[in-house]
C-alpha cells in the first residue's frame, strides 16, 4: 500500500508542479506585455468605408524621356527614338495613427502640413475626449510627398500605411478629346442655328446647345484637376486617440490561471489520448508481430 501512496502523491506532485509553472510562464508574459496596455477598439479605415463622399481628386505630372528601337526601310538595324511622355497620375497615401496625446499630435500634424506648403482638403473630427477621431485629407506637392509621408509615421503609433500610385494618363487624354468632340458639336449646331426654320426646331437646337454647354463646364472643371497649379499628390491621415488601461495584478492572476485550467487540462487530454493510442497499437502489434515472423520463417 505503501508504494501505491507514494507514487500516487508523486504524480500528483508532478502533476502540480506542471501546472503551477505553465500558471507563472502565463503570469510572467502579461507583465511583459506591459503594465499598461493599449485600449482595444475597431481601428476602420474612415476613407475606404466612406468611399461614397464626393472627396477632392488630386493628380499630378511626370515627365521623362522613353526609348524605343525603330527601324526604317533604307536601314534594315534598329535605331533608338526618344520620345517625350508626360504621365499624369494619382499618387495617394493612407495613414492610419493612434495617439496617447491626442492635442498634442494634432497640432504636431497641423504644424507639418504648414511645414510642407501642402494644404488641407477635407477635415472631419468626431467624438469625446478619450474617444477622439480627426481625419484629414490632405493635398501636397508632388516633389514634397515623400517626406511628408515620413513625417506623419513619426506622429503617434502607426496602425496601418499605404501608398498607391494610379497612372492616369489615357483618362487625361480622353477628356481631351471628349472636349474637342463637343466643341465641334457645338460649332455645327450654332452654324445650323443660324439658317432659317421652325421655332420649335429652333428652340430643340438651342436646349442641346445648352446642355453641351453645360457637359463642356463639367470637363472643364475635371480638366482643371490635371492642370499644373492644381497638381497635388495625397495623404489620407486618419488619427484615434487611445486610452490606457490599468490592469491590476489581481486581474493578471484571474486571466493567467483561466489560461492555465483550459491549455493544461487540454495538453493532459492530448497525452492521455496518446497514451491510450500507444498502448492499443503496442497491444495489436504484439498480437500480430509472431504470426507476421512465422510466416516470413515459412
Amino acid at each position: 500500500m505503501k508504494p501505491f501512496k507514494a507514487r500516487l502523491i508523486k504524480t500528483i506532485a508532478f502533476l502540480a508542479a506542471g501546472f503551477v509553472l505553465l500558471f507563472l510562464f502565463r503570469f510572467i508574459y502579461g507583465y511583459t506585455t506591459g503594465l499598461n496596455e493599449l485600449q482595444e477598439e475597431d481601428f476602420s479605415n474612415f476613407f475606404s468605408d466612406n468611399e461614397s463622399l464626393s472627396l477632392k481628386k488630386n493628380y499630378a505630372s511626370d515627365n521623362y524621356k522613353f526609348k524605343r528601337l525603330e527601324s526604317t526601310l533604307t536601314n534594315a538595324v534598329a535605331q533608338p527614338h526618344e520620345f517625350d511622355v508626360n504621365q499624369k497620375y494619382e499618387k495617394t497615401a493612407t495613414v492610419r495613427n493612434r495617439s496617447r496625446e491626442f492635442e498634442k499630435d494634432e497640432k504636431l500634424i497641423r504644424s507639418t502640413i504648414k511645414k510642407f506648403n501642402a494644404i488641407i482638403q477635407y477635415e472631419q473630427n468626431a467624438g469625446r475626449p478619450g474617444n477622439r477621431n480627426i481625419h484629414f485629407l490632405i493635398g501636397t506637392p508632388p516633389e514634397k510627398f515623400d517626406s511628408l509621408y515620413t513625417e506623419v509615421l513619426k506622429i503617434g503609433i502607426v496602425g496601418s500605411k499605404e501608398i498607391t500610385k494610379i497612372d492616369k494618363t489615357n483618362e487625361y487624354k480622353n477628356l481631351n478629346a471628349k472636349k474637342a468632340s463637343l466643341e465641334i458639336t457645338r460649332q455645327s449646331l450654332l452654324d445650323i442655328k443660324r439658317q432659317s426654320g421652325k421655332i420649335d426646331e429652333y428652340i430643340n437646337l438651342q436646349n442641346r446647345i445648352l446642355e453641351i454647354e453645360q457637359e463642356l463646364q463639367s470637363l472643364g472643371v475635371q480638366l482643371g484637376d490635371f492642370n499644373e497649379e492644381n497638381e497635388f499628390c495625397t495623404v489620407k491621415l486618419s488619427l484615434s486617440e487611445t486610452r490606457e488601461v490599468k490592469v491590476s495584478s489581481l486581474h493578471r492572476a484571474k486571466v493567467a490561471f483561466e489560461w492555465t485550467v483550459q491549455y493544461y487540462l487540454l495538453m493532459l487530454c492530448i497525452v492521455a489520448a496518446a497514451a491510450v493510442f500507444g498502448f492499443f497499437f503496442l497491444l495489436v502489434i504484439d498480437k500480430l508481430l509472431p504470426s507476421i515472423l512465422s510466416k516470413l520463417n515459412s
